[in-house]
């Protein structure tokens, strides 16, 4: 009678703000969104109606990606087998059924850089029938795509009696917070094969996160083949069948550009370049050396094994990153070029005896990092490009540059040490921050130290205490992720020059096998926080209302491909409150 009610109310013209709603900003609701939007109503009693077999997405010709998106989604939604663990208790009814999307977008040829819209209003009515999507972008429409597909479940069993049902009478009015939300892959330790890279991506579109940063390389190895330097791939790459062709990286682009993720190419220097080596040994200072001489951290060569950076006195080195530089800027299109600069060891270019001679003579180390930094840095602003640095380039003790040498107009700092100390740090300095604080947002950490031949291990209580026995440890939970203001402490000032955030997934002990759980659900936790925050209207942060909705998205992220971890044994989802710390 009630469902009867609701339907007559819409037909007869009422506002949906007067139909009974629970509240949009705090409700969770019998089937659920990840991220949480910003504002989601669904009439009292919650609704369902089924999904037609023809059910079809009406979209706007002009834009391709949008295009295969829509065909894409429309597929995904007829063919999902999800069945939620605890079945929404809902009215279903079954008259009509929802047959057709309808997608309507203001600036198809809006160009998926930063800062674009992604808002959308998704609609479905009452009485299902039909459903309609608008937004101001086709990126804003992929997202509402994405939300709706989330919005359908399974239920019934047996032969003729199992439904394909979508939540009815829902209205949806979404856009994120922050225009960065990005996960890190470095492929630089650890090769991927394309398939995982794609899988990645496709799972971070579905959870709303946009921005896809490659680490490519690192001391390790040099995975990229690059037209202008073919020999860094060749001489440097783990093996034949461990590279990314010209051919892998267009089709990883336009992958992601089909799903509405931007990917921003890293290429480390002048730290991290050992693999360079190979190809160039007059370019790299010392390259082959054991990275720790005689156990002594304070002498070490690089923060980890694999010693080598390039040598800024060397007229080589320029000419190759030249080359670099310009060959990634013109098979990535991103208006981000990321540049490195993290962990310039200075007893590496110690142990150079050209560079040690310039420094007899009373040059610095600094000078030696700045004398590189403003060579490349208006490379890559000429074309056309802002560069991207971590931290170390402005705040490292021992070597960094001045701010005329990366200017804020051109240049975004990603922070990684000392949580939101050095956020703040940057951004009173006039930069764009992205944030990735090693204590919130890394996702290698505690999984212990990856080195051998360790002597630490002879006194059983050498790591009792040691977090993880990982240099970031202890591991970094979902709620752990989840619960992070990457704008704490900032005025509100300071806060506008931060631009998002992103999770770190370092590879030393990640590859194919464990990837997938590595990262999600954790990176899903960052996912919402950066798209609708972590707080509730009163300010009270959400996690306890969180953990249910997250082990809902985490089945359905199972069913479509991604070895996502479980959060909590099965047991908990199906006693709702039993397994929190506080009842």
């Amino acid at each position: 009678m009630a469902t009867l009610l609701l339907r007559l109310l819409f037909l007869l013209g009422w506002p949906a703000a007067m139909l009974l709603t629970r509240a949009a900003a705090d409700a969770s609701f019998p089937i659920n969104v990840w991220p949480k939007p910003v504002s989601m109503s669904w009439a009292e009693p919650y609704t369902a109606v089924p999904v037609s077999p023809s059910f079809h997405i009406v979209a706007p010709s002009g834009n391709p990606y949008l295009a295969s998106a829509a065909e894409r989604y429309a597929m995904l939604l007829v063919t999902e087998r999800y069945r939620p663990v605890v079945g929404p208790a809902v009215t279903i009814n079954a008259g009509t059924a929802l047959a057709k999307l309808t997608v309507a977008v203001s600036d198809l040829a809006a160009p998926l850089q930063h800062g674009v819209d992604e808002s959308y209003t998704l609609e479905v009515l009452p009485a299902g029938g039909a459903a309609t999507l608008t937004a101001v972008t086709a990126w804003g429409a992929m997202r509402g795509l994405e939300t709706l597909s989330q919005l359908a479940w399974r239920a019934g069993r047996g032969r003729g009696r199992e439904l394909l049902l979508v939540a009815a009478g829902v209205r949806v009015e979404d856009r994120p917070l922050y225009p960065h939300r990005g996960l890190m892959l470095d492929t630089g330790r650890t090769y991927f094969p394309v398939s995982d890279i794609l899988r990645t991506i496709d799972a971070m579109a579905a959870n709303k996160i946009n921005v896809f940063h490659w680490h490519i390389t690192d001391s390790q190895s040099f995975p990229i083949e690059l037209p202008s330097e073919p020999q860094l791939a060749e001489k440097g790459a783990y093996g034949e069948d461990m590279r990314y062709t010209v051919k892998d990286v267009k089709r990883i682009v336009e992958f992601a550009m089909s799903r509405g993720v931007r990917v921003v190419p890293e290429i480390d220097s002048p730290g991290h370049t050992a693999s360079w080596a190979g190809a160039y040994p007059e370019a790299v200072a010392c390259a082959g050396q054991f990275w720790l001489p005689g156990g002594d951290w304070n002498n070490r060569l690089a923060a980890e094994p694999g010693a080598g950076q390039l040598n800024p006195l060397a007229p080589k080195t320029y000419e190759v990153i030249t080359n670099v530089v310009n060959d990634l800027t013109s098979l990535f299109p991103d208006g981000f070029y990321h540049a490195g600069a993290d962990e310039v060891t200075p007893g590496c270019w110690h142990a150079d005896p050209a560079i040690q001679a310039d420094l007899d003579r009373g040059a610095t180390l600094s000078q030696l990092l700045e004398r590189y930094v403003s060579a490349v840095h208006p490379l890559v602003v000429s074309r056309n490009r802002t560069a991207v640095y971590w931290e170390d380039v402005l705040l490292d003790a021992a070597v960094n540059v001045s701010s005329s040498a990366i200017p804020p107009a051109t240049t975004i700092l990603q922070t990684w040490n000392n949580g939101p100390n050095n956020t703040k740090l940057i951004v009173q300095a006039g930069y764009r921050a992205i944030v990735s604080s090693a204590s919130f947002y890394y996702l290698d950490c505690g999984h212990g130290d990856f080195v051998g031949n360790n002597s630490i291990y002879d006194d059983p209580n050498s790591d009792f205490n040691s977090s993880g026995g990982s240099w970031c440890g202890p591991y970094k939970t979902w709620q752990r992720v989840y619960d992070y203001d990457i704008a704490y402490g900032l005025t509100a000032d300071e806060a506008r020059l931060v631009i998002g955030g992103e999770v770190a997934m370092w590879t030393e002990q990640v590859d194919t096998t464990v990837l997938d759980g590595r990262v999600w659900p954790r990176a899903s936790a960052m996912a919402e926080a950066l798209w609708s925050g972590n707080r509730d209207a009163a300010g009270r942060k959400r996690y306890a209302e969180a953990t249910d909705r997250l082990t809902d998205w985490r089945n359905r992220m199972v069913g479509r491909g991604v070895r996502a971890e479980p959060i909590q044994p099965l047991w908990c989802r199906t006693r709702p409150g039993m397994c929190n710390a506080v009842q």
